[in-house]
């Protein structure tokens, strides 16, 4: 796997940072959240012209994609797109931030509040990760 860079690792902050920015109501006063949770973006790998890794919030876990092309135009907040990742086919929704940052968003679990820690959050991260970016690697379970 190829390391991220500095700048990689930057601009993935900026965006939990934003996304729990524009989500902080929800994740602070939602009735299924998870308090020992905050947002995060763990475990990013290249994948073809975009970053993908794991979203984690108090809310959810979920694929995410990051542009790694800056610049590019946004979408509109909502848009879907399907992606064709190793283990198969994932659909994701735009989740537009501010200053023009964004990412693509694909739920895997809406429910979260049986997870007792961030280390636990993270490794569960990996492991999904693992079983997405491995080709028929889920479909043999």
């Amino acid at each position: 796997m190829q390391a991220l860079s500095v700048e990689h690792y930057d601009e993935l902050r900026e965006l939990a940072r934003l996304y729990h920015r524009r989500y902080r109501d929800e994740l602070t006063h939602g009735a299924r959240r998870n308090p020992a949770l905050s947002v995060d973006l763990l475990c990013f790998q290249p994948w073809e012209d975009e970053l993908c890794g794991a979203l984690i919030t108090p809310l959810s876990l979920s694929l995410a994609l990051v542009p790694v092309t800056v610049g590019l135009c946004p979408p509109e907040n909502g848009d879907k797109r399907w992606v064709s990742l190793p283990d198969g086919d994932y659909p994701f929704v735009a989740e537009c931030l501010e200053s023009g940052r964004w990412l693509w968003r694909c739920s895997l679990l809406e429910d979260v509040q049986d997870i007792d820690s961030v280390e636990e959050a993270s490794r569960l991260a990996q492991y999904l990760l693992d079983r997405v970016m491995t080709p028929g690697l889920a479909a043999d379970s």
